[in-house]
């Protein structure tokens, strides 16, 4: 059963009492057995042991024995307006809505309370989501994409001259700007449409049609123009950047989150650390993109683009784990295989460890959106973003990619997703 969000009112939200579960906090700590957390008005009110509470009048005890209890996940980069696994929005247009529609339904069915949109989606859709129009989670969306002409976000074939305009309200897609002054005008106007964040294009990419992986994009002075304006609004800039060349240049403009760093080398990474940067990977979407090629629909050159990032991108976490990097977690999937995107914790499980990934989907990615004093953790205080699953995911992580296992989902405080107990 799915539970649909309640129309706003002036009531006060129901109390809940999670009884008797396991307690996965998302801070690292060790699991706490036989624990009970109880909701009031959308906040976490208290957290005890089972045994220490009687259940309050007023709250719904919903009994948790043999399951585990943890923060809502977080995705740190997804595309819901990508809607076909090439990258295309599809047409048409009610086409695209409606797809947009069930991919964030859908995420928030798969246990993820928060995700940042890396690009592409129009702000809209986080308002719709926020007055309950939309069951879905938290949306930070970042707008249309900024990108050089030529670079990772212009999607225009060599014999293109027209470039695909975004549709306020509906459609994002990019925003193809060179030099400073044309970079600042276009930040200026994504945190005009609502974008919580600047989604920057630092170097070629596997899918877009003329850009070399290697090659560097944006000058510093042009990302630091990005990063000015984003400061401006107290918030940041995210930047897709493969190579060392391009994170360097991010780093010196100041840019807080690296997206892939697939070929993120030890030098680099001691910067980014002494930066406080964050490093994104993600590793879920290589992974499925050479599987599943041919299926998807996916040309032979940018196959290769893919195998060729994603052969080194499991050593990159590693090399930003020795050195200090604080990681956080993304899927980058696009079109129908987004229902995969809690694999990531998967894959970097086998480098950070069930705990390290859990953390990375949870406090690590709440400290890059600067909402770490109200979601991340289980802490008194904090929203209550929680879900119960079926297993340990310490011991079998991969219960996290399985959707049919995240029984429960509270967003805020609100039940958003229950199955039949049992």
């Amino acid at each position: 059963m799915t539970r649909k969000p309640r129309a706003a009112d002036n009531r006060a939200m129901p109390s809940f009492l999670f009884h008797n579960a396991t307690l996965i906090d998302g801070t690292g700590a060790d699991p706490r057995s036989r624990t009970s957390v109880l909701v009031e008005d959308g906040r976490i009110a208290r957290i005890v042991a089972a045994d220490a509470i009687t259940p309050p009048r007023d709250a719904t005890s919903i009994d948790c024995s043999g399951r585990f209890l943890l923060p809502g996940l977080t995705d740190a980069h997804v595309h819901f307006g990508a809607t076909e696994a090439d990258g295309r929005v599809t047409r048409p247009l009610a086409a695209y809505a409606l797809k947009v529609a069930r991919f964030i339904e859908e995420t928030l069915d798969q246990g993820f309370t928060t995700v940042r949109d890396a690009g592409g989606l129009d702000p809209a859709w986080a308002r719709v989501v926020e007055q309950g129009l939309l069951r879905g989670p938290r949306i930070l969306p970042s707008g249309a994409f900024l990108s050089q002409t030529g670079g990772h976000g212009d999607w225009r074939a060599a014999h293109q001259d027209e470039v695909e305009q975004p549709i306020g309200g509906l459609l994002a897609g990019s925003a193809i700007v060179d030099g400073p002054d044309e970079v600042r005008r276009a930040a200026r106007d994504q945190l005009r449409r609502g974008a919580t964040q600047i989604k920057v294009m630092a170097s070629g990419g596997a899918a877009s049609p003329t850009d070399p992986i290697d090659a560097t994009q944006f000058t510093v002075e042009e990302l630091r123009a990005a990063v000015e304006e984003a400061d401006v609004r107290s918030t940041y800039v995210l930047a897709h950047a493969y190579h060392p060349r391009s994170i360097a240049n991010c780093l010196e403009a100041g840019v807080r989150s690296i997206e892939h760093g697939n070929l993120l080398d030890e030098e680099t990474a001691k910067r980014m650390a002494a930066a406080g940067a964050f490093l994104v990977p993600t590793l879920v979407t290589y992974e499925v993109l050479d599987e599943r090629a041919n299926e998807l629909g996916i040309p032979a050159h940018v196959a290769e683009k893919i195998r060729y990032v994603g052969r080194t991108g499991e050593q990159s976490v590693r090399i930003a784990m020795q050195a200090g990097v604080r990681i956080g977690s993304g899927s980058d999937l696009l079109g129908a295989p987004m229902a995969e995107k809690a694999r990531e914790l998967v894959l970097q499980a086998r480098v950070l460890g069930p705990m390290g990934a859990i953390v990375a989907a949870t406090r690590t990615n709440a400290e890059l959106f600067g909402l770490a004093d109200r979601i991340g953790t289980i802490a008194e205080g904090k929203d209550a973003d929680l879900i119960v699953v079926d297993g340990d995911p310490l011991a079998d992580i991969h219960v996290l990619a399985d959707a049919a296992r995240v029984r429960l989902v509270v967003k805020t405080g609100a039940v958003v997703k229950e199955t039949d107990r049992g």
